[in-house]
């Protein structure tokens, strides 16, 4: 197949990649996809996907506790982690492979390999069989990132992991430390919390969940604490002393240092993008922090060449690179897209509460300028939540005081990832107060209470 022409060459088969090279075939492009480790990339091996299939395991473990509330009656609960984990990696193999099927179904060439880009419009692929040349007009780059390792924390997947060990552990925490309480750290300290680990988390800012709104972090971290963590603000693990059992960590607060003993602890301090060893520096690819620089359309300045996804910065959502992905294969095809705006793309944790926002949150809006009304309706209000046995939570909104924009939206709660959805098309169609005010919510949902925040705003809440 020496060097085999394209209309377009997709390096990274993840969910930016892969939605990329299924758009371009849906519009007509021959596209070729290389992928030098596993289809669906991170998110649906080792990221989003197995670990939402763990989170489900924890919260039906969990329920089965609190049976009895709900007039039920279970014995000798348990749980077998091997188990847990087989099903998590069941899910992940079902999914992987079902977008080898949707590339095939495309007609989309398939290269399994690592790829260089020696020149402008030219791709060389390492393959088991040795070197195959392809060449395109246009190329995206979607090789995804990685977890980013501190100097002296680094996983050895022995006692200290990174999120892939975390998935597959080689043993069950009993006592475990979590570094960094971004969506990675918290969902996996929920985890292995419910599971039973003594756990602490440790985040070097002034709150957990530091991305969110800062009345939502403050809700959630009451709850997990109240699930028995320990949680450490404001702290840094300074160094690891490793032995075969055991890792004491020494932590900073306050100006005050303290160790402690742990038999497991996983590093989530952020990611760092795949732009090594590409020949990205050659062509002439500006790189900032290990993430590739690019225009709203995800142009990189060089012609014919895009970068979408986590390489080519925040939000690191796999829902960003998918949009990222159609807009990118539209361009190439001839088409108008409208740029992705990242203020419009939701972030979900799923931690239990869970935690979903879009916007600005409360803080980022006053420091835009925004004279705002904000909205706050609790889950206890609520009958659906009561009737659901979920009664702990909340759902935030702010509008701009002028215009009735919505700006933002913040949801600490049961199902709260699912939620957040309407409040993304409400920005998406441009809402303000009114029309939200005028949409009648079924009842009973928790959605009510989207409606119900939204009166509250405006001091016309019916319920609380």
């Amino acid at each position: 197949m020496a060097g085999k022409a394209f209309d377009m060459i997709v390096v990274g088969a993840g969910p930016g990649g892969y939605v990329a090279a299924i758009r371009g075939a849906q519009l007509g492009l021959n596209v070729a996809v290389v992928e030098r480790e596993h289809l669906g990339g991170i998110c649906l091996n080792w990221g989003c996907i197995p670990t939402k299939a763990l989170l489900r395991s924890a919260e039906v473990f969990h329920l089965m506790h609190r049976a009895k509330e709900f007039g039920l009656s279970a014995e000798k609960i348990g749980y077998d982690l091997g188990a847990v984990v087989k099903r998590s990696r069941g899910v992940a193999k079902q999914l992987s492979s079902g977008v080898g099927h949707l590339l095939k179904k495309n007609k989309i060439t398939v290269i399994m390999g690592e790829a260089v880009l020696p020149a402008k419009g030219r791709v060389s692929v390492k393959t088991d069989k040795g070197a195959e040349e392809l060449t395109a007009k246009n190329i995206v780059l979607a090789t995804g990132a990685r977890a980013r390792d501190l100097p002296g924390l680094e996983a050895d997947g022995k006692r200290v992991w990174a999120y892939k060990h975390a998935l597959q552990p080689p043993h069950e925490p009993k006592k475990l430390l979590v570094i960094g309480s971004g969506a990675i750290g918290i969902e996996f300290a929920s985890f292995y919390n419910t599971l039973g680990a003594e756990t602490t988390v440790v985040e070097v800012m002034d709150r957990i969940l530091p991305v969110e709104d800062a009345e939502i972090s403050a809700f959630a971290k009451k709850q997990f604490t109240k699930q028995g963590m320990t949680i450490l603000e404001k702290a840094t693990v300074k160094k690891l002393d490793r032995a075969a059992d055991k890792v004491t960590a020494h932590i900073e607060q306050g100006g005050k240092l303290t160790t402690a003993e742990f038999d497991t602890v996983i590093s989530a301090v952020g990611i760092v993008g795949n732009v090594e060893d590409l020949g990205l520096e050659a062509l002439g690819v500006k790189i900032d922090r290990t993430h590739v620089v690019v225009d709203e359309y995800c142009r990189t300045g060089v012609d014919g060449l895009y970068a979408i996804g986590d390489i080519a910065g925040a939000p690191w959502l796999a829902h960003k690179a998918s949009h990222e992905g159609v807009m990118v294969a539209e361009l190439i095809a001839g088409q108008k897209p409208h740029p992705v705006r990242p203020e419009s793309i939701a972030g979900c944790t799923y931690c239990s509460p869970q935690v979903a926002s879009v916007g600005l949150t409360e803080a980022k809006a006053k420091e835009a300028g925004y004279e705002i009304k904000v909205g706050r309706f609790p889950f206890i209000g609520n009958g659906k939540a009561i009737a659901l046995g979920e009664p702990e939570g909340m759902v935030k909104t702010i509008f701009d005081a002028g215009t009735g924009e919505l700006l933002g939206a913040h949801m600490v709660g049961a199902e709260v990832t699912e939620l957040i959805q309407g409040y993304v098309v409400g920005r998406t169609l441009e809402t303000t107060e009114e029309e939200l005010m005028n949409t009648v919510f079924p009842h009973p949902t928790l959605s009510e209470m989207m409606h119900e925040s939204v009166l509250d705003a405006y001091g016309r809440a019916l319920h609380f």
